[in-house]
This record gives C-alpha cells, sequence and structure tokens, in this order.
C-alpha cells in the first residue's frame, strides 16, 4: 500500500485538530491574557525592579476635580497648581467656564480655585516671592473657514482729531466700503485723540489709532475684499464723519486664530487666590514669561488679540510694581512659547525649541540674547535644525555646567515628521555650539523632561506623530516609555513604563518628596484613529529608583531665607554620608516649555550637628526665589526636600 494516503490522513487529522485548538485558545484568551496581566504586575512590583527602573501609580482623582491640565506648577507651599481655563473646550469658553484645581500631593487632597478670566494657554512663571505670575491667555477662539459665514478683517479706526478728546465706537456701529458694502464692529472700542507734534518747526498732527474686528452684513463671499482700503462710519456726520474713518487690508473668510488676552495675575500660594496686577501692554497667546536675573520677567512672543504673530515686541513685568512696561529696545521675535534659559552672566539662552506658531524661518535660530544691548549671538551645529518644534529643553544638572540639552521635536506645522535627535550646547564654552548627544529611543514630540535631586533628567511621554496622530502607519503614536539621562555618562538608561500615554498639552514636575507627576494630553484622535481625540484627565506619579534603595537621609533644621552668597547651617543626623547638596527650582511648565527649573549644586562642609552650605553668589545662576533644598547620599538617594527662599 502506498504511503500517501497514510501520510495525507495524517495530515488531514491535524489539520480538523486545529480549528478546535483555536477555539479552545479563543475561548481561553481572557484567561491568558488575565495571567498575563497578573505576572506582569507582579515583575514590575518586585523590589528589585522599583530599585533599577522605578514604579508607576495612579493618582485617585475626585470626579469633581478632573480637568484639562494645560498648566502645572509646584508652589513653596508644596502643592501643586494645575491650570486648565477652558481647557481647550469651547463650550467651556463660551460659558465663561474656566477651572483651576490645587493639588497638596501631602494628603492628596483637592480644592478648586476661583478662575477670573481664561488663562487657557497663558504664560507663567515664579517671583522672587513665590507667588506665580500668570500673564495672556484666550481672548477668542480659532473659527475654521468652513464655519465662517461672514466675512471679517481687522479694522483700523483713526481719529484725525487732536481736539476733540477720545471717541467711543460702540460694538455693531457700521462702517461703508467705497462701493457701499456694509461692516459692524464686533466689539466696543476707544480711539485715543489724534497728537499734535512738532517737526521741523511745523505742527503735524498723528491719528489716534485702535483696531477692532469687523464683520460683513451680507453671508458669504459678498462680503470679502482682498485689497487695502478706507472705510466711512454710517450715520456720523460733521466734524465726526470728517475726523474718524476705518481702514483695513482685507476683509476674508480665511481662518481667525486665537486671539491673546492681556490680563495678568499673581496667584498667591498663601491665600490660594488671583490676584489681578496690571495688563500686559500687548495681547498674548502662546507666550514665554522669563525669569530675569534681578527678579523682574520678560514676556516674549504670542499672537495678539487677532491672532496675529507679535513681530518681536516684548516687554517686562516690574515685580515690585506689579506691572508691565514696554521693552522698545528688545526687539527679538520668537515663535511661540519658545524656550529661554537665564545663563551665569544673565543673558537669555534660546535653545531653539517652540511650540509652534510663527514663521519657518524668522526667529528660529538658536541663540545667546543679551537683554541689555538685545544683540543676539546664533549657536550653530544643531542637527535636524528644522525640527526643533515641540522638542524638549532643560538646562543639565548642575546649572553651574551651563550645558543645555535639546531633545526630539518634529517639522513645522502639523507635519508627520519628527526627530530622534538630542544635542548638548555648552553655553560656558567661548564659541559654544551645539554637539551631539545620545539618540532617543524613538522620534519624539511632547517630551516632558524633569530634573532630579541626584543630577539625573527623568524623560517621559511623547509621540512620534503630531499631537499623538498617525506615524508610519500606526493610527496611534503616543509613546508608553521612559528614560533617565545621565549627564555625566552622556546615556540614557531604560526606566518603568508608564500606563497613560502624553502628548500635546502635557506636563511633568518634580515633587518634593522626589517623585515626578505626569498629567494632561489632547490628542487629536481617539485609538481608531478616525475620531476625535479626548482629553487625558488620568494623573500618573513615578516613583525613581532612589526611592528603593534605601533609608533616605533628611533635613532636620535650618533657615527658611539666606542672601545669595552667604554660608548657613542645616541639621541632619546624616552628615556623613552626604555627598551633594542641591537646590531646584520649581517648576512651571506647559506646552513641553518649562524655562523655571533647574538644579544648582551648593559647596558642603560637614559641622557638628548637620552641615555648612554655601549659596553661589551669581544672580543669573541662582535668580531671586524659593527653592526645594535636597541632600544626597553616598549612595545616590536623595532626602526629602526643605524650602529656602534665597534673596
Amino acid at each position: 500500500m502506498s504511503p500517501e494516503p497514510t501520510l495525507t490522513r495524517r495530515l488531514l487529522r491535524g489539520l480538523a485538530v486545529l480549528p478546535a485548538v483555536a477555539a479552545v485558545l479563543a475561548a481561553n484568551r481572557p484567561i491568558v491574557v488575565f495571567a498575563a496581566d497578573r505576572y506582569h504586575e507582579f515583575h514590575i512590583n518586585r523590589p528589585g525592579y522599583k530599585a533599577e527602573y522605578g514604579h508607576w501609580s495612579t493618582l485617585p482623582v475626585p470626579d469633581g476635580f478632573r480637568i484639562n491640565a494645560i498648566h502645572a506648577a509646584l508652589l513653596s507651599t508644596g502643592k501643586v497648581l494645575i491650570i486648565a481655563g477652558s481647557g481647550n473646550n469651547r463650550k467651556n469658553f463660551e460659558a465663561g467656564s474656566f477651572r483651576t484645581i490645587l493639588w497638596d500631593p501631602a494628603g492628596d487632597r483637592f480644592s478648586l480655585v476661583p478662575t477670573p478670566t481664561d488663562m487657557f494657554c497663558s504664560g507663567h512663571t515664579f517671583l522672587p516671592d513665590g507667588k506665580l505670575l500668570v500673564a495672556g491667555g484666550t481672548k477668542s477662539y480659532e473659527v475654521l473657514p468652513e464655519n465662517i459665514r461672514y466675512a471679517a478683517g481687522v479694522m483700523k479706526i483713526k481719529n484725525e482729531s487732536p481736539d476733540d478728546g477720545p471717541q467711543r465706537i460702540g460694538k455693531g456701529t457700521l462702517l461703508q466700503s467705497p462701493d457701499g458694502r456694509r461692516y459692524a464692529t464686533r466689539a466696543d472700542v476707544t480711539v485715543p485723540a489724534a497728537a499734535k507734534m512738532l517737526h521741523n518747526g511745523e505742527t503735524m498732527v498723528h491719528a489716534g489709532e485702535v483696531e477692532v474686528w469687523a464683520d460683513a452684513l451680507q453671508p458669504g463671499d459678498a462680503g470679502v475684499i482682498n485689497q487695502p482700503a478706507q472705510y466711512r462710519f454710517v450715520g456720523f456726520k460733521g466734524i465726526k464723519a470728517r475726523n474718524l474713518y476705518g481702514v483695513a487690508d482685507k476683509i476674508t473668510r480665511e481662518k481667525q486664530e486665537y486671539g491673546g488676552d492681556n490680563t495678568s495675575y499673581e496667584f498667591d500660594p498663601h491665600t490660594e487666590r488671583y490676584v489681578r496686577t496690571g495688563d500686559l501692554t500687548d495681547h498674548r497667546w502662546y507666550p514665554t514669561l522669563a525669569p530675569l536675573a534681578g527678579g523682574n520677567v520678560l514676556a516674549v512672543s504670542g499672537l495678539d488679540q487677532f491672532g496675529r504673530m507679535l513681530p518681536g515686541r516684548n516687554e517686562v513685568y516690574l515685580a515690585r510694581e506689579h506691572r508691565w512696561a514696554a521693552a522698545p529696545r528688545l526687539t527679538r521675535p520668537f515663535p511661540t512659547y519658545p524656550a529661554l534659559f537665564l545663563t551665569q552672566d544673565e543673558r537669555l539662552f534660546f535653545s531653539g525649541s517652540n511650540a509652534g506658531y510663527g514663521s519657518a524661518t524668522v526667529g528660529r535660530t538658536p541663540g545667546l540674547w543679551n537683554v541689555r544691548t538685545n544683540d543676539f549671538r546664533p549657536v550653530p551645529g544643531l542637527r535636524d535644525a528644522a525640527m526643533t518644534e515641540t522638542s524638549a529643553s532643560v538646562l543639565l544638572p548642575p546649572a553651574q555646567r551651563q550645558r543645555v540639552m535639546i531633545m526630539g521635536g518634529g517639522a513645522v506645522g502639523d507635519s508627520p515628521k519628527s526627530t530622534a535627535r538630542t544635542a548638548i550646547a555648552d553655553l560656558g564654552r567661548p564659541d559654544p555650539v551645539y554637539l551631539p548627544g545620545p539618540d532617543l529611543p524613538h522620534p519624539t514630540r511632547y517630551l516632558s523632561t524633569v530634573v532630579l535631586p541626584d543630577d539625573t533628567v527623568f524623560t517621559s511621554g511623547g509621540s512620534s506623530g503630531y499631537r499623538g496622530g498617525p506615524y508610519r502607519g500606526r493610527t496611534r503614536s503616543d509613546l508608553l516609555t521612559a528614560q533617565i539621562y545621565d549627564p555625566y555618562r552622556n546615556a540614557f538608561r531604560t526606566a518603568a513604563a508608564p500606563t497613560v500615554g502624553r502628548d500635546y498639552h502635557s506636563e511633568a514636575l518634580l515633587l518634593p518628596d522626589g517623585r515626578v507627576v505626569t498629567l494632561g494630553s489632547d490628542p487629536i484622535y481617539d485609538s481608531s484613529g478616525k475620531n476625535p481625540g479626548v482629553f487625558e484627565q488620568r494623573i500618573e506619579i513615578y516613583s525613581p529608583p532612589y526611592l528603593f534603595r534605601g533609608a533616605r537621609p533628611t533635613i532636620v533644621g535650618g533657615p527658611d531665607e539666606v542672601a545669595r552668597g552667604r554660608t548657613v547651617s542645616f541639621g541632619t543626623w546624616d552628615a556623613d554620608r552626604i555627598r551633594t547638596a542641591r537646590l531646584l527650582r520649581p517648576s512651571a511648565v506647559t506646552h513641553g516649555t518649562d524655562v523655571d527649573q533647574r538644579s544648582i549644586a551648593l559647596p558642603i562642609r560637614r559641622a557638628p550637628g548637620g552641615l555648612m552650605i554655601q549659596i553661589p553668589k551669581q544672580r543669573g545662576l541662582v535668580p531671586p526665589g524659593w527653592y526645594m533644598l535636597f541632600l544626597t547620599d553616598t549612595e545616590g538617594i536623595p532626602s526629602p526636600a526643605t524650602w529656602l527662599q534665597v534673596s
């Protein structure tokens, strides 16, 4: 008998078994998955694993306190201020529903803070007294072309009369084009009187001017005017008709960008309330507030109230006077949310990192900016120099080394391109240049970076695609990865993986107990890649490996305030095993931009009952304000922090 039939029967029997096996596996898949999940939980909770990679946990947030975290700042009380404003939600904006919460990590307590205006996409930084300065935000939401029924444009209202005082123009006042088409003003405005000026012995009149949106009365394209024109007010007569008129470059149905607000507040950590200060001289949306060496603050970049990029018009907050003043000599343009780091010689270093809006070429060059002279010195050598949008930047620890690292980023706009590149600029060199650093594990946008008290940098989250969207065939590109960068070895090492994806509108910051909190994320799509995404309201906390390696040193006494250049004593029972002391400035972070955080090395010497610690005297290195003092032992284990105000 031929062997073929027997072999055929065996094959057929084997094939007949396969569906049965597949059915058994399918029926038991939940059990298999459950077992795999249980093993994973067991694995990541082993003491040895946590001591090497760290550990993640989810913060239980009560329903009434879950918000769209757009901004986060660690206050000198140890509490975390989380600002949503309208939270990138048009309905909240139109309803005037703006939110801020306070989270106290000491007992996981939450409280609501009254929020007076829409601080969504504002700028913020800490002042010397520990208050958080918050300025700008959202005056109006964007309107896409498909939703624009009536043509609109920015109308400049002119007042040629120097003698009749300011003129109020009410909302809905009509203007008429030379060909008879009519437009209505969108808001109440007051036009200043014209100014008289003496020029070469002759008196000249300079018209007063104010801008306002004007909307066509006719729907569709009937109201579109694509060239500059002058408009007369309907119903104005006599002197008023002769002296008041409108001028617009164009009136179209083009996209109307987000409009910036001009309000400014100081958040008081002790009263836990916002206090209104003087308004910004310019409306700003997506600005950076950069602390200066003397305690004042520089506001740069942003979109104005009509959604236009501010063309290098910057301003200074006078902290003692609680008001803003124009800085006409500082005419440097930047894209929105530029990363600006105060250097030891009191310049500002622009790393190239930014969060989006602005020219694809103008203002994107990294460099050192002298804020006394407006001189700007480019820092060359950055690889993938066109992919700095949504990148991360950090002043590497300790700050005395004056080295800034840029990580990841993408091409301008909603481009799908991103990079794994890192680079380091050594600002202490006579001719600083960017030199290559180790690549990230993946091309990454929206990476969070947090300086740790052991002189490492924790990085987590981000996505390879724009807002977590498609990337190289995947519908979602959030990266459930974390790394720790060692500046001394110039290398990354793997950290435990988070369970929540973080991309656009996400934040991370260091807590006084040495843990890291991560929050926010605003993906463009859901997991299917087809439907709109939902804002991530879960909060995760990462405990670094040093929290699982043994007993922590402690600080048992010391002053609350110290002047730069002074030496002060702090009590500790662990003086013999302390290796380093670090001052860490707390974070105020949004859109991957955190220009506050820095770690400053402090010289130490042992004394009876503790340590003598010297505060560096350079104010560019140690700007005035509140800091966390950490002591780290010979095993790299840091103490819980104690707060110290440096003046």
